[in-house]
């Protein structure tokens, strides 16, 4: 195996980085620090040659940036080759059919099983020996694994969070009190009282159920799950996934449908000062963290608020995704490869990306919610080492019940069909949309056509 001579690739630079990093925080934190995971020390000049990669852009905002100069700075004799772009499934394909693959590949969580049970990922078993698997959160760590063997070093940890249009909430005269998933017939009935406006005169969606990415989340709330707990039986059919569909989709034909609504949707200055927020476009929705920080960039006076979403139990709930570095097989630098991967999820690695924001948020005047990570030793670093409570009472609020939901999290097991599992589900809710079917027919199609896939890709990984 190509890493048994590369017994530690998490460098004496590396960790000496991580130590100055972490230690610089902690003079203001108030807890104890978290510890800092021993590694061995080892030359950094060992690790040479061109890195070229999948999935990983040399632009960003300065979370980005500011790992890759962590790593420049420990692996100054690596040439890193980006493709600036995300990753393309046929691209990878064929890259690897004609034996020229990247050497690193950055890509969703979920569908990394695909390609580990194709035999097109290396497994990482020696790459990660020298340092502590435990320090990723579990429930992003269990996707980067296929039968015991992990093939993926998780980056992110995006979980979900209602993000609330206080104007709209006022508006229809109502209270954030009255903001809540529990009830759906309540949902049914915010949706009407906060909406303006109907299809083409859409001016204010009361509230959007954010399909067919959020399918996993309406069926978890309502008691269901999609796949098995093991990977390999699909109940996209059950009939809380039924149930959990067609509530959904309710949502988009009280305001004039699916299409209608996307049209307005597709107006909106997402990524501006002008966003559905700020114009007042949107009454509540559920949405990855991420965009809460976005908002606290771009928009820190919107008539905003935040709280968590919850099942039908009133119990917080929260559909976790994440990213994975992998490594492809035929990788001409897989040592640099897995050097790469450690480093930019390292604990040193998030809290300087934590700082340069801190940094860019203090310098604007803007609220800072920091950078939520796959690595529970990163996170226990930044807050509230780097990223303490500001003057902003709303965000504040909203980076602790962003760190409490944490524990509140589900994932798709992980599954060596992960990229057609994936598929069936999806595809199953936009025929829904479209009107092609009815949730019954679009998930009994997509039942049949998730659960052959997984027999498939379970008896190879037998046979």
């Amino acid at each position: 195996m190509f890493f048994s001579k590369l017994k530690v690739s998490v460098l004496l630079s590396v960790a000496a980085l991580s130590l100055l990093a972490i230690s610089a925080q902690a003079q203001d934190a108030t807890e104890t620090p978290a510890p800092i995971v021993a590694t061995e020390a080892a030359n950094s000049a060992s690790i040479t040659g061109t890195l070229t990669s999948m999935g990983v852009s040399s632009t960003g905002d300065e979370i980005q940036t500011t790992r890759l100069n962590y790593f420049t700075q420990a692996y100054p004799n690596v040439d890193l080759q980006f493709s600036e772009g995300g990753f393309d499934a046929q691209q990878f394909l064929t890259a690897l059919a004609s034996g020229n693959p990247p050497d690193l590949v950055h890509m969703d969580s979920q569908t990394l099983g695909t390609y580990a049970a194709s035999g097109q990922l290396m497994p990482l078993t020696d790459c990660i020996a020298d340092i502590d698997w435990s320090q990723y959160r579990p429930v992003v760590a269990n996707q980067m694994k296929l039968n015991g063997v992990v093939y993926g070093i998780p980056e992110f940890f995006n979980s979900l969070q209602l993000i609330i249009n206080t104007k709209a909430v006022s508006d229809a005269g109502l209270t954030l009190d009255d903001i809540s998933t529990t009830d759906w017939s309540h949902i049914t009935d915010l949706n009407s009282k906060m909406t303006v406006g109907n299809g083409n005169s859409l001016t204010r969606m009361g509230f959007d159920s954010k399909l067919p990415e959020f399918l996993p989340l309406w069926a978890k709330a309502n008691g269901a799950d999609l796949l098995s707990a093991d990977g390999k039986t699909a109940m996209l059919n059950d009939p809380k996934v039924v149930e959990a569909l067609t509530f959904a989709v309710s949502i988009y034909d009280q305001q004039g449908g699916f299409a209608a609504m996307k049209a307005f949707r597709d107006t909106w200055d997402f990524f501006g000062a002008g966003n559905q927020v700020a114009a007042d476009q949107i009454g509540f929705w559920p949405m990855e963290q991420w965009y809460m920080s976005f908002l606290a960039g771009v928009s820190p006076d919107a008539p905003l608020a935040f709280k968590a979403f919850t099942d039908k139990e009133g119990n917080p709930l929260t559909y976790v995704t994440s990213s994975a570095y992998a490594i492809p097989v035929g990788s001409k630098n897989p040592e640099a490869a897995c050097a790469f991967a450690k480093t930019v999820t390292s604990v040193g690695a998030w809290v300087a990306a934590a700082q340069a924001r801190t940094d860019k948020r203090a310098a604007a005047g803007t609220p800072n919610t920091g950078v939520y990570t796959g690595n529970a030793a990163a996170d226990a670093a930044i807050f509230p080492g780097v990223v303490k409570p500001g003057d902003n009472k709303t965000f504040n609020d909203a980076v602790q019940m962003t760190l409490g939901l944490q524990d509140h999290g589900f994932a798709m097991p992980a599954n060596p069909a992960g990229a057609e599992f994936q598929s069936a589900w999806q595809d199953a809710v936009n025929r829904v949309l479209n009107g092609e079917q009815t949730p019954q027919q679009a998930l009994d199609q997509a039942q049949t056509e998730a659960q052959a896939a997984l027999d498939a890709a379970w008896s190879k990984q037998s046979s």
